[in-house]
């Protein structure tokens, strides 16, 4: 299909239904502002003329409010701005909801990524139905949800996005204005921060709602179309919130178990409303029993949570095996599908629903190993020594000695959060299956000891060798720790005790790498391309070591923390890299955006699955990068490093984002339980600060850094040396590097600098500003040529498009944001404040929610 014809498709299912159905909002119940709907478009427009001429926030709304006769009043004014600020959330709800409800018809207009695509293959050649199905057997996706937020809607809003997105696809108009009314009057945010089981409700929702009924089709359709015997589980879920404590002191060994009990309450809750729709179909002699078994089962799990659960799965598909048995022996077979459909879902689920992954960081866990070691009195360093230890002294010390230690009360809050947890894992795998929860993942992992500190910790803490069901992640997410990376590792894998323990769990190990504080060290060229790097020589290690090595992602949903087009990034894989499984996080908006109804979901799980299979099936290697490929980009990126480290060493850099962005302000935003940096009763340092929390106030500037900043002076000196045509061969032929590109392209597309053009003269922070401007613009005119194009994004027209619509929805927001910035700075500044301060935090605070919002990464 030509672009033309998708964007005209796109304007009239999207565009045009939008401007439609947006006109119900004037009879959306606003109290106290009755014109609010009605001056809105008005308020958009002057936005929008203010800052074609670069005026400041505070000059828009003034003049805008000068246009008014009626709000001459602060009380006024500031009411109205509220207003609009939640009439701006709600039409971006509105927005979503119509793309998603127009998905089927304006996102699946490439069938190359789909399932679809791969049936064809299959089909036209048996040499390649040969290949997909060798693959497939050893080929898995796993989606990790956590609890980071960039997006996160109260539970009763998702569920009136979900009819409201049902209602829009039939078009029925009086549902659409009730649902619409309906969102007016429901709170979009919570008053209260939310605890860790909190965002494990709000995201269960997801797991509920769509992925049960997802992931359970995508595998019919995959065993159905290969006709595979004892299929292997080819789609797997795992879950963070509860079990995520890196920097989150609000985890507790308690809210890990409350969490998984959820987990499993919610999954019978889905077993038991498909069993009764089985039960009245299956109404057939010979089943009763099994059905009584059932429904006892099934209740019992789903309402009265027992003290002690335990793992079920078994005698649920026995039973269920026991009824298809019947079925196709006495009654023709009748109904069979509903069996085998639950019988799919117990397989693939459980009783668990999602795996719960345990992180912490690995300076928490040396502290602790210490304790432990000091509390058994198997301590054989001076003390207070131990940081003075050699790594090669550190690991000779090790004696993995079984014991049975309890950590005394008496203990540091850490220190006994950590050693019961490590309990806890036991009794969460007899209660659901070694799947229940089998990671413990390591941040901030920096040695091998780091690991091998943590094994003997669980064997000090009543865990059997021969039955240490546990992998053992470390997360490598710094530029330094990537580059050390591979040395960890081949550590490990020589290591006896390390080695028996692989052998145990099928020579898999898993690691996991960061592109979020790997952005934010090193700058969005250099962590690309060293997480890359590192990918190429752990994968050599694994493979010279006989070791089936998998990679778990660490991708938010912005560009700059690994989001964008994430399915072209697995394409295109190149032999060098293990790409066996496909493991990512799935975090905030990108829940939402591309998993929050079940066509996004099974469209973007096909694209993973299709991507993994297709690039082992790259007969040509063509996306193994040769030497001179890989010094280009070496080059690139170390150029690159070395302009973003200038920029976070300026000494305005943390003043400037402190000042002229609401990070300050994050902390308030009642979103997350976990708090906007580490160590939070000191002063603000870059380390400390959270990718997310990093990220998310430079897209509130809409200056986005993270997302592009060196990378233009990176191609400038490669253009002046000569080599710039070698660039955009390499763009071409080049599926990983085109993907970096097009990234960061999407990055830059929602950055807007006239709106903080006001600095361009301020005394203090004009050449800072000038300086990330001019930045800015050279990478977008370099990326241009690169590309062969004079639009960023030009050729992706839908999503450019998109992206344009949903800036300009929320430029209302983003002025409002920086008015008030300006205006708490002024009081700041006079040393005056007659009570406004605290309603211009709130007004900062509310846009937040709505820019963030309508920041979706499309793939």
């Amino acid at each position: 299909m030509k672009l033309s014809e998708k964007e005209s498709i796109f304007t009239n299912e999207v565009v045009n239904r939008f401007e439609l159905y947006n006109s119900l909002f004037l009879t959306l119940p606003f109290y106290q502002i009755k014109h609010t709907g009605t001056l809105l478009p008005f308020f958009t427009s002057h936005c929008e003329d203010g800052v074609k001429s670069q005026l400041s926030p505070t000059d828009i709304i003034e003049s805008f409010f000068g246009q008014y006769e009626q709000y001459i009043q602060a009380a006024d004014r500031f009411d109205l701005l509220f207003r609009f600020i939640q009439y701006i959330e709600r039409q971006v709800v509105l927005f979503d909801a119509v793309e998603d409800a127009s998905f089927n018809k304006t996102g699946r207009w490439e069938d190359t990524g789909s399932l679809n695509s791969l049936f064809q293959q299959a089909a036209a050649n048996p040499l390649i139905e040969k290949k997909i199905k060798d693959k497939l057997k050893d080929f898995s996706l796993r989606l990790v949800l956590t609890a980071h937020p960039t997006q996160f809607y109260p539970g009763p809003v998702l569920a009136i996005i979900t009819d409201l997105i049902e209602a829009l696809k039939q078009n029925d108009i009086n549902s659409i204005n009730l649902l619409l009314k309906q969102l007016g009057k429901t709170p979009f945010f919570n008053k209260n921060k939310p605890s860790p089981v909190d965002e494990a409700v709000s995201l269960a929702w997801f797991l509920e709602n769509v992925f049960y009924q997802t992931t359970s089709s995508i595998q019919s359709q995959i065993d159905k179309e290969f006709d595979l015997t004892d299929p292997p589980q080819f789609i797997e879920l795992g879950f963070w919130p509860g079990g995520d404590r890196d920097g989150n002191p609000n985890v507790t060994t308690e809210s890990t178990k409350t969490v998984s009990a959820l987990l499993r309450t919610v999954l019978f809750r889905c077993y038991y409303r498909d069993f009764r729709n089985l039960k009245r179909r299956v109404t057939f002699r010979g089943v009763e029993k099994y059905i009584a078994t059932l429904q006892n089962l099934f209740y019992e799990n789903s309402f009265n949570v027992a003290e002690e659960p335990k793992n079920q799965q078994a005698e649920i598909i026995s039973n269920l095996e026991a009824i298809k048995k019947v079925l196709v022996e006495v009654h023709d077979g009748l109904f069979l599908d509903k069996v085998e459909d639950l019988i799919r879902k117990v397989k693939l689920f459980g009783c668990y629903f999602a795996s719960l992954d345990v992180r912490q960081d690995s300076r928490i866990l040396r502290t602790v190993h210490q304790f432990a070691l000091k509390e058994n009195g198997l301590d054989t360093a001076k003390k207070d020594k131990h940081a003075e230890l050699t790594e090669d002294e550190r690991i000779s010390g090790l004696t993995f000695k079984e014991a049975d230690f309890h950590c005394p009360a008496k203990a540091d809050k850490l220190i006994r959060d950590t050693l019961d947890t490590i309990r806890l894992i036991h009794q969460l795998q007899h209660a659901g299956g070694e799947k229940a929860c089998h990671r413990f993942i390591i941040s901030n992992c920096q040695q091998a000891s780091d690991i091998l500190q943590l094994m003997e910790l669980f064997l000090l803490s009543g865990w059997k060798k021969e039955k240490l069901n546990i992998d053992f992640v470390p997360l490598f997410e710094t530029i330094e720790d990537l580059s050390k990376a591979t040395q960890i590792m081949e550590r490990l894998y020589s290591h006896p005790f390390y080695k028996k323990h692989l052998k145990r769990r099928h020579n898999k190990q898993t690691i996991m790498l960061g592109f979020s504080d790997s952005t934010k060290d090193g700058g969005y060229l250099m962590a690309n391309w060293s997480i890359l790097k590192a990918k190429v020589s752990l994968t050599t290690a694994a493979r010279n070591n006989g070791v089936d090595l998998v990679f778990f992602d660490g991708r938010g949903g912005p560009p700059a923390r690994g989001g964008g087009k994430t399915h072209l990034f697995y394409a295109s894989m190149g032999k060098d890299v293990a790409n066996d499984h496909i493991q990512l996080t799935i975090q905030g908006q990108t829940i939402s955006s591309q998993y929050g109804s079940f066509d996004s979901a099974h469209y973007n799980m096909e694209q993973l699955i299709n991507a993994g299979i297709v690039s082992s099936l790259d007969q040509n290697n063509t996306n193994t990068l040769n030497k001179a490929q890989t010094d280009l980009i070496a080059n690139l990126a170390g150029e690159s490093y070395q302009v973003f480290a200038s920029l976070t060493a300026h000494p305005l850099f943390l003043k400037y984002l402190e000042k002229h962005s609401p990070l300050k302000l994050l902390s308030q935003i009642n979103i997350s339980s976990r708090p906007v940096k580490r160590n939070v009763d000191a002063e603000l340092r870059l380390e400390d600060l959270r990718a997310i929390s990093f990220v998310t106030a430079w897209s509130q500037l809409k200056q986005n850094i993270p997302g592009y900043y060196g990378v233009g002076s990176a191609l400038k000196k490669a253009k002046d040396a000569g080599s710039f045509n070698d660039i955009k061969q390499l763009y071409n032929e080049s599926g990983q590097f085109k993907t970096m590109i097009d990234n960061c392209m999407m990055s830059m597309s929602k950055s807007d600098f006239r709106v903080t053009a006001y600095l361009e003269n301020d005394d203090t922070f004009g050449q800072f500003w000038k300086m990330i401007k001019e930045e800015f613009e050279l990478t977008r005119d370099l990326l241009l040529e690169v590309s062969d194009t004079k639009a960023l994004m030009e050729k992706y027209p839908v999503e450019r498009k998109s992206i344009a619509l949903r800036e300009k929805i929320v430029l209302p927001l983003v002025i409002i944001q920086h008015y008030a910035l300006q205006q708490l700075n002024n009081l700041k500044t006079e040393k005056m404040d007659d009570g406004q301060s605290e309603i211009y935090d709130k007004l900062i605070i509310r846009t937040v929610y709505g820019i963030v919002n309508a920041g979706r990464n499309l793939v």
